[in-house]
């Protein structure tokens, strides 16, 4: 599809420039990210490549030069797919059934190093995904450079992920088209005796059909007792008339992972349990009347959490009210009671606003960006309120 909303293969080469220069100031001689399948987004932020079984890494010096690293199995994937020229296989990057390669000649990171010209000793490296990268990959770089200073790096990755492009916002809204669309099927398909599962299924079918690369997240439809679970997994437990069904639904358009949380009603809500969900949803709305450039992050938390105390829900909140989101639907900067940064113009948050109750949670969510007066949410679908189905 040559209309496909996607990044450009231009922006990728601007991000290793940008990153670059982040190293130099940092005094660094060259940075190295790594990804795995699961949490992919470092490595493919710069390359455009996602790994499958395998690792992949990417390195990047001061002067601005980088290379691809890739598993051994991965070298003909990483040609057709990665966005960078220079390519190498090592075996550091291999996958979890830890084979030898007993045959293959690999690169080193020497190798790769020598080829974006970092030479020496004394060399100070920076990891800029210290979770991701796996004890092979340190070992590797151990045995590489004994004598190097290796240090963390994340707040590099940070800054240049936080905001984000005209083209990562076309990618995080065009995912939010695409799920509006499967939780319209999944809630037309929602009847008593379906299984969770199979809801899922339907919500699958339709991101696929309907252009999406992958879904976001781990869908999830959650009923009654296990919309408690802030994460969990779907099960093939049968929905049952008056369950609350949680849905979580995404959708991936080229590495960008928005998401979509809503209840929905197997009948009536009355009661307590209104009180509850109709509680979450007004701290949902609570949470994006605050949100605009230049408020304190650790502000808005600390009211949100406030607004739970003062309506006595302490003991029903979980977490919130805002984490990033981007290339993973869950990704830096968190908004905590304990992150002291201002918002900015162009960074992206999914709005997550859980509350558990004694029998059943709830979750409203969506994603929205920052703007100079306000943000704009990139999807109306929670605008309808308490969906009720007759059944």
């Amino acid at each position: 599809m040559s209309n496909r909303i996607c990044i450009p293969d231009y922006e990728y080469k601007e991000r290793i420039a940008r990153a670059a220069k982040l190293v130099r100031e940092k005094g660094l001689d060259v940075m190295v990210v790594a990804s795995t399948e699961s949490d992919y987004a470092n490595a493919r932020y710069f390359s455009g490549f996602w790994p499958l079984f395998e690792r992949a890494g990417v390195a990047i010096s001061a002067t601005g030069d980088a290379a691809l690293m890739v598993g051994p199995e991965s070298a003909i994937f990483a040609k057709d797919f990665g966005k960078i020229e220079k390519q190498f296989v090592l075996r550091e990057f291999r996958e979890s059934a830890d084979p030898s390669y007993p045959e293959l000649h690999a690169d080193t990171f020497t190798d790769v190093f020598k080829a974006i010209g970092v030479t020496g000793e004394h060399i100070k490296i920076g990891l800029g995904s210290y979770v991701e990268c796996t004890l092979p990959i340190y070992e590797g770089l151990k045995d590489s450079f004994p004598k190097a200073e290796i240090v963390k790096c994340n707040d590099i990755m940070v800054e240049l992920r936080k905001i984000k492009s005209v083209n990562e916002l076309a990618c995080i809204q065009e995912g939010f088209r695409i799920i509006e669309l499967a939780t319209d099927e999944v809630i037309k398909a929602l009847r008593p005796g379906v299984t969770e599962l199979e809801m899922v299924g339907v919500a699958q079918r339709v991101i696929y059909e309907n252009g999406a690369e992958y879904e976001g997240l781990p869908m999830y439809v959650f009923s009654e007792a296990s919309t408690r679970h802030a994460i969990s997994r779907s099960t093939y437990k049968k929905i049952g008339k008056g369950d609350i069904v949680q849905l979580n639904l995404s959708a991936k358009i080229d590495g960008y992972s928005p998401a979509i949380g809503l209840p929905v009603v197997m009948g009536k809500l009355e009661g307590e349990r209104r009180r509850i969900v109709d509680f979450c949803l007004q701290a949902h709305d609570w949470t994006v009347a605050q949100l605009k450039a230049g408020v304190m992050a650790d502000q808005v938390a600390k009211d949100f959490y406030q607004l739970y105390v003062d309506n006595g829900m302490k003991d029903n909140y979980v977490y919130g009210p805002c984490h990033g989101t981007g290339m993973i639907e869950v990704e830096a900067p968190w908004m905590e009671t304990s992150t002291h940064y201002p918002l900015e113009e162009n960074m992206t948050f999914q709005v997550d606003t859980f509350i558990s109750g004694p029998t059943f949670g709830c979750r409203w969510e969506k994603g929205i960006a920052i703007t100079k007066d306000g943000c704009k949410s990139m999807t109306d679908y929670l605008k309808k309120g308490i969906i009720e189905l007759d059944v």
